[in-house]
């Protein structure tokens, strides 16, 4: 395995000269991410970078809005910039609905032919205010609840547009086509999507004159929420000054650490993405602080002028761009503090899946010294720092601005320097109707100024321990499952934990609760929980009980009064209870008790099973009834729709029943063990009848010709249970074999598309590494070949370089079962 030394200093990166320099083992990831984590504290404040050049397009929110932050490096007064991208600002035509309230006129019956262009006659269609949707959507003012919706608006434009560079931004859920002037310039097919801004063709540009100009879109909603909104803008001719760019020679995704290497005229820059997430220090998780690191080095031995540039823009702190925002500065500790959010400050007001937080503020903060700092304009910014490498000093409160720091390391031939970066939400989540601070701030006693403090005090000392870190779950993982394993693995890691928050319930609880980011926007989604459990079980079984407690306590409160475990307890961040429209019987009672089961093999004992003893037996009871052959309900597996007589849910069941016994041994009660203990086995031989399909177990009991993988029996194997015979494994396993495409292995008989964490777990039934990697070569396959540049998607087409959906979700956790299996194995 190629091996790389980097080089950092033991004492904080300012004062270099004065430190021991010591060398920390790095293992290189040579994955071509699909997408680059950069800052990951929480499912709001979580940044990444997706292309392969860091300075190729704008820092995004994992959402796929952006998050502008713009590195720059100036070396004897050359500037090369390494991160984000300058683009000139949009002057607004004719805005969105969140921009400037507009008016078009709209029917939901089929119009005659030529309804989309400007000569089409309206008069007999309604009139109403955009946007145009569903009360689920954000900003819709007039309601659409059918099938299909045609809408028209008219703009009036008196200005030369000639010769500009023109840009349509549009938000839709689902299909959409969209014309102006009658040619067609977007038609999605089946999505959603939000505040999309796309360049107007030339050909369509040419079209839109002074005088008239007809944009005309037909929305069709498929399921779910619907939206259509629009609107038109101008690029504004204004100076620039960041054409020129570094050249990128390398960039390695670890567990804790995104690295990046650039050539930048005559020195070379490390920089360095650090979120310092290590799963025993609660406190550390916590924190809502990552650090952007670099360290400079003459590439000729000579001495250079360098100075750096870091600058954010108000969108971190917003849902969207356009809302009224302030900025402002000030020193405090030996700090540089430079804070953004909005005017409004609703602090918890909104909930939903594609929702960017818009309370609480926003920091970029570097220590006092070599550092220079501005507020307000970004062009006028970018100027003064191009010209003199400094910033002007004026932090005083600004509408609508952008935050910067420029670091000036003088002339030199080897230096180093931080700047921090994170997010004060003031409150996190509302659990059953309190409003709970961050667990780091649990007790409303500390400030974020301490938080920073504590955070710059610290770096060196994190900087190594997470170097350390990246370098044993390198080792470790590939030990288990091989180098291609290892490397999933760690860009696993920081998005699984990122797509949680830590805070401590009411009643002394800890509460790691999920986002089931990209799909609905559910908080602590127990099926969302179940995959991704095992990187947890592996660092910290305290987190996995985190991961549970809020369904424990949802039902022996009484607020959830149905023998099986809830789905969620709301949506994001607001878990007063579950929004989601449907229950998952079978699937949440096997999940729960199988990861209760889980906890107790890892910690070696059941007592965090008996604390909850009397509803798990309910749960169990329930399984007993109706988990053998499993009405028409959802699985985990939602996006397939319902089913009934799911051979794999089946086996989900019968191993939550099995796990009851396995605690229940644990407990001593052994008549209790036996009784629940014999019955799985007798409902596994049963099922073993049921399913057989010759070479395989169908997909469902009584559809002959199917196949599904029975990822859920992986607990059989990893806890000992001897429920089902090693032969079920074997047989499965080979016959996947034989379904393999050439990005992974289907999720069953009915699609080519499959799920990621699920590969794994099926995977980790082989009782080989060599066929263990016959199942990650693919998949490792399709994560470095994608042309879908998101955060790991765990739902993808196995014949294409494409996902179907779902994007930054927690359920990669899942991809540490072949760890796991080796923790409890020892």
């Amino acid at each position: 395995m190629k091996k790389l030394l980097y080089l950092l200093c033991a004492v904080g990166l300012f004062s270099c000269n004065e430190s021991k320099v010591k060398q920390t083992e790095i293992i290189k990831n040579d994955l071509r991410a699909p997408a680059y984590p950069l800052v990951t504290i929480d499912p709001y404040t979580s940044a990444w970078s997706m292309t392969n050049n860091l300075y190729d397009e704008q820092v995004k929110h994992w959402t796929g809005k952006e998050f502008p932050l713009i590195g720059v490096i100036r070396v004897d007064g050359e500037v090369y910039r390494f991160m984000g991208v300058e683009k000139p600002p949009m002057r607004t035509i004719a805005g969105m609905s969140m921009a400037k309230a507009w008016n078009g006129k709209y029917t939901f019956n089929k119009p005659a032919t030529d309804w989309e262009k400007p000569s089409f006659t309206d008069t007999q269609w309604k009139e109403g205010p955009a946007a145009f949707g569903t009360k689920d959507e954000v900003n819709v003012n007039t309601p659409w609840e059918t099938k299909d919706i045609w809408v028209r608006r008219t703009i009036e434009i008196n200005e030369d547009l000639s010769g500009k560079k023109l840009y349509l931004e549009y938000s839709h859920d689902d299909n959409f086509e969209l014309y102006i002037n009658g040619i067609e310039v977007v038609n999605t097919g089946y999505a959603w999507n939000k505040n999309v801004v796309i360049p107007i063709p030339e050909e369509v540009a040419k079209t839109i004159t002074q005088g008239t100009t007809v944009i005309a879109a037909h929305g069709h909603n498929q399921t779910g929420g619907a939206l259509v909104d629009f609107g038109l803008y101008a690029e504004d001719e204004i100076e620039t000054f960041l054409t020129a760019t570094a050249a990128q020679k390398s960039a390695d995704v670890q567990a804790t650490h995104t690295r990046y290497v650039f050539d930048c005229g005559s020195v070379e820059l490390n920089l360095s993405f650090l979120a310092p997430l290590l799963m025993d220090d609660l406190n550390l998780v916590s924190r809502p602080v990552n650090y952007i690191s670099y360290d400079v080095t003459s590439l000729d031995g000579k001495a250079h002028d360098v100075e750096m540039y870091f600058e954010a823009a108000p969108n971190w702190a917003l849902d969207f761009p356009v809302q009224a925002n302030k900025g402002e500065g000030y020193e405090k500790d030996n700090l540089i503090f430079l804070k953004s959010g909005s005017v409004e400050q609703n602090i918890l007001g909104k909930s939903g899946d594609d929702i960017r937080i818009d309370w609480g503020y926003f920091y970029l903060c570097g220590e006092k010294g070599n550092t220079t700092s501005s507020v307000g304009d970004a062009y006028k910014m970018r100027a003064e720092f191009v010209k003199n490498g400094t910033l002007s000093g004026d932090i005083s409160s600004k509408d609508n601005a952008n935050l910067a720091l420029a670091q000036s390391l003088g002339k030199t031939k080897s230096a180093s320097g931080k700047v921090l970066i994170g997010y004060d939400d003031i409150y996190s989540i509302q659990y059953f109707g309190e409003n709970l601070k961050p667990y780091w701030n649990k007790k409303g006693d500390k400030t974020i100024e301490q938080a920073f403090v504590e955070a710059n005090n610290e770096f060196a000392k994190l900087s190594e321990a997470c170097s350390t870190f990246d370098y044993q779950l390198m080792t470790e993982a590939a030990a288990v499952g091989g180098k291609e394993y290892a490397e999933l693995c760690a860009l696993a890691y920081r998005q699984a934990i990122a797509a949680h928050k830590v805070v401590e319930a009411p009643n002394g609880d800890l509460l790691f609760l999920s986002k089931e980011n990209n799909s609905n926007g559910s908080i602590g989604t127990v099926d969302v929980t179940y995959p991704s459990a095992p990187l947890f079980l592996y660092y910290n079984p305290e987190l996995a009980k985190a991961l549970l407690n809020h369904i424990f306590y949802y039902s022996e409160s009484g607020k959830w009064a149905k023998p099986f475990p809830a789905h969620d307890i709301g949506t994001y961040p607001l878990g007063n209870g579950q929004t989601y429209g449907g229950d998952m019987p079978v699937e949440e009672g096997g999940n729960m008790l199988t990861l209760t089961a889980a906890i107790a093999a890892v910690e070696g004992n059941a007592k965090y099973a008996e604390k909850h003893w009397e509803v798990l037996t309910i749960w169990t009871d329930y399984l007993v009834e109706k988990g053998l052959d499993p009405e028409n309900q959802l699985c985990t597996d939602d996006f397939a729709g319902h089913f009934a007589h799911n051979v794999n849910l089946s086996a989900k069941a019968i191993m939550g029943i099995a796990s009851y016994g396995y605690l229940a041994d644990k407990l001593g009660k052994k008549d209790v063990a036996e009784k629940y203990t014999n019955k799985a086995k007798e409902m596994a031989e049963q099922w073993m009848k049921m399913a057989d399909d010759g070479d395989h177990y169908r997909l469902t009991f009584d559809q002959p010709g199917t196949w599904s993988q029975k990822y859920n029996i992986i607990w059989n194997k990893i806890m000992d249970l001897n429920i089902f015979p090693a032969s079920v494994a074997k047989k499965e396993i080979a016959f996947y074999l034989t379904k393999q495409n050439e990005y992974g292995l289907p999720l069953d008989s009915r699609k080519n598309y499959t799920k990621s964490d699920w590969i794994i777990w099926t995977a980790t039934l082989a009782d080989d590494q060599e066929t263990f990697q016959k199942f990650i070569s693919p998949l490792y396959k399709f994560m470095n070949e994608t042309t879908d540049r998101v955060p790991m998607s765990d739902w993808y087409n196995t014949d294409s370089k494409t996902h179907v959906g779902f994007k930054a979700r927690s359920v990669v956790g899942g991809y540490y079962m072949k760890m796991l299996e080796n923790k409890l194995k020892k």
